[in-house]
């Protein structure tokens, strides 16, 4: 069924022209993930879609009685109320059906629910005031508010931002078992290609969908502007041609030779295919002597609370660090003391004299002191860089301020602009090129990924390859860790810190091996919580029923034959789905033939889950037989 449409939009916003007549769909039980580079539009088209906004042109049409609950990147609660009540009053209590014992037993069991999300999402004092929070709390108090409301679409805009490892992890397991539609922003590409079933790109005013996950996506747009390219590179062919015709002058004045003439111009005026503009970055640091950043027997606590106890490390030329942990475990504090910004209640810090050190901090700076860079709403772009230095040596010889911007996806046009038009993506990234202009040999990255786009993260791990110098992270970014660090330090109980060889996945591994954490919830168990699910469904009591039966340890003649064809009745219906995603594509605007195929497409989803929990069963019997003989 289709749930909603955005029909051929037109929205400009502070002169940019963010959607030139683009058109999106969703269809129900699609998981939607929007991606494209930050100030194109992606949270103004998740708030076209939620009802916040509208466009300038076009229109949007929802199915009747269609619920959607909308994730903003930085809620706001009444900041004298409670964290349970703002949860509570934001899910509406009393709006869904009553059952079980009438209003007071669904209240009770909606606030079981919110505190078991919240001490998920590591909030435990339920009587704290929200105006108390953080800017990340908020954000994970929001997210539970949302989670826990029924609704029929779920739109999240950066929902992993402000979650520690395990919590993304918990997100992920929930969200891929939920049921319901859902259309999210997200820079996390585990995340992505784990949970979305369509990839959404918006570029240079366009919408493209990809019916795929991350990895898919990559595959398809790769094929998308390769075909793009071919196609400019025939015309550049026969465009060189009819210049070789037209210099030769024409040798009649025939109407052939005027069409000749046309098809030239028509050739001549066409423009080649837009692509991404790359964030060039050559390696920008200082030289490095002997001595780097060492760290001795480093100890912090606030009150009661151990953050980090007798910590000690020296960093080599060119370490790759990593630092994990919960939330509010102490990472950004450490970073700090590096930094010089507080002091270790004991320990020491040796600097070595050679070492300028850049930080990139995981909040823009408010104010201008200690040799912060302020970022000023009212000034200029160009001029908040050439704040930092006019000119900055790379591998390229000088550059100035004004083509680093260009580098940086800031082109000369919008250089001039004040830094309150810019997106809270775009004024990361100018943030990330104001350390860089600095020219440090150690950068500091406190939660890089925050609020960078996907096109920014990946230049960024390739400048990162190539950069001479040390790089320290804190982040909840598996894939960055992943991509960029060789070693990682996780904090534990009592601030020790322990150490861990390669990146992220190699960490957890052996962390779990070493039953120093939980190993990951498996993607069965995880969403149980709040997951509309019918746990009745006579599918799932068949094949659970069946699976154990144990005495059964032979196929009967009718599952020896369904076993032989059920894989390719599975292919055959898979591949019906697929084929009415496409015709989807074709029909945006014919709503009658559009329900039609999703009628057609629900019904084949439904055999699909059956045959697959049929082929589970199968499976599972086929094995126990083969383990008897």
């Amino acid at each position: 069924m289709n749930l909603l449409t955005v029909d051929n939009i037109t929205k400009t916003y502070t002169h940019r022209n963010l959607f030139d007549h683009a058109s999106f769909y969703l269809q129900e039980g699609e998981k939607v993930g929007i991606i494209g580079i930050n100030g194109t539009g992606k949270s103004t088209l998740l708030k076209i879609i939620a009802g916040l906004e509208e466009p300038d042109e076009g229109g949007v049409i929802r199915a009747n009685h269609l619920v959607i609950r909308y994730l903003p990147q930085m809620p706001e609660f009444d900041p004298e109320a409670t964290v349970l009540e703002s949860v509570l009053s934001y899910a509406q209590v009393g709006s869904v059906h009553k059952e079980h014992g009438g209003e007071e037993q669904e209240r009770w069991n909606l606030e079981s629910t919110a505190k078991s999300m919240m001490t998920r999402l590591g909030i435990y004092d339920f009587d704290e005031k929200t105006g108390h929070l953080s800017g990340g709390q908020k954000k994970r108090l929001a997210l539970v508010a949302v989670l826990l409301t029924p609704c029929d679409v779920l739109v999240l805009d950066e929902p992993t931002n402000h979650l520690d490892s395990d919590m993304a992890e918990w997100l992920e397991n929930y969200l891929r078992n939920y049921r319901g539609a859902m259309v999210m922003v997200t820079h996390d590409r585990y995340f992505l290609d784990s949970v979305c079933n369509r990839i959404v790109e918006v570029d240079k005013g366009k919408i493209y969908s990809y019916e795929t996950n991350y990895s898919g996506y990559l595959t398809a747009k790769q094929e998308r502007e390769d075909i793009a390219w071919a196609g400019e590179r025939k015309r550049q062919s026969i465009l060189r041609k009819e210049i070789e015709w037209m210099q030769r002058g024409a040798r009649a004045r025939s109407t052939k030779q005027k069409a000749h003439i046309q098809r030239y111009e028509q050739l001549r005026e066409q423009k080649a295919p837009e692509m991404d503009k790359t964030l060039e970055m050559s390696s920008i640091s200082s030289r490095m002597g002997r001595t780097t950043v060492e760290l001795s027997h480093i100890h912090k606590a606030y009150e009661d609370k151990i953050l980090i106890d007798d910590f000690s490390y020296i960093f080599l030329k060119n370490d790759r660090i990593g630092f994990v942990g919960k939330n509010g475990c102490g990472k950004t504090t450490l970073m700090k003391i590096i930094d010089g910004r507080i002091l270790p209640d004991s320990g020491e810090v040796t600097i070595g004299q050679t070492i300028k050190i850049g930080y990139y901090t995981q909040e823009l700076e408010q104010e201008a002191s200690g040799g912060i860079a302020y970022m000023d709403p009212k000034l200029r772009v160009i001029d908040y860089i050439r704040n930092t230095s006019e000119y900055v040596r790379t591998k390229d010889g000088l550059v100035s301020a004004s083509a680093m911007l260009d580098r940086f996806l800031f082109p000369p046009e919008e250089q001039y602009g004040l830094i309150e038009k810019l997106s809270g993506g775009e004024k990361r990234r100018l943030n990330l090129l104001r350390v860089l202009m600095e020219a440090p040999n150690v950068l500091i990255l406190d939660e890089p990924t925050n609020d960078l786009d996907i096109t920014t993260l990946t230049i960024l791990e390739d400048y990162l390859d190539n950069y001479d110098g040390i790089v320290i992270t804190v982040s909840h970014d598996r894939y960055f860790l992943d991509r960029v660090v060789r070693r990682i330090f996780a904090f534990e109980e009592g601030g020790i810190l322990r150490q861990y060889e390669g990146g992220y996945t190699d960490y957890r591994l052996r962390a779990e091996s070493e039953g120093r954490i939980e190993t990951s919830e498996s993607p069965v168990k995880a969403g149980t919580e709040h997951m509309a699910v019918d746990e009745n469904s006579s599918g799932d009591k068949d094949s659970r029923s069946t699976w154990t039966h144990e005495k059964k340890l032979k196929f009967t003649y009718k599952e020896q034959k369904e076993y032989e064809t059920i894989e390719d009745d599975i292919a055959t219906i898979e591949d019906r789905i697929t084929a009415i995603d496409a015709e989807m594509t074709r029909c945006v605007s014919d709503f009658v033939k559009l329900n039609e195929l999703t009628e057609e497409k629900a019904k084949l989803e439904t055999e699909l889950e059956e045959k697959m929990d049929r082929w589970t069963y199968l499976e599972e019997l086929a094995a126990k037989i083969a383990e008897q003989n």
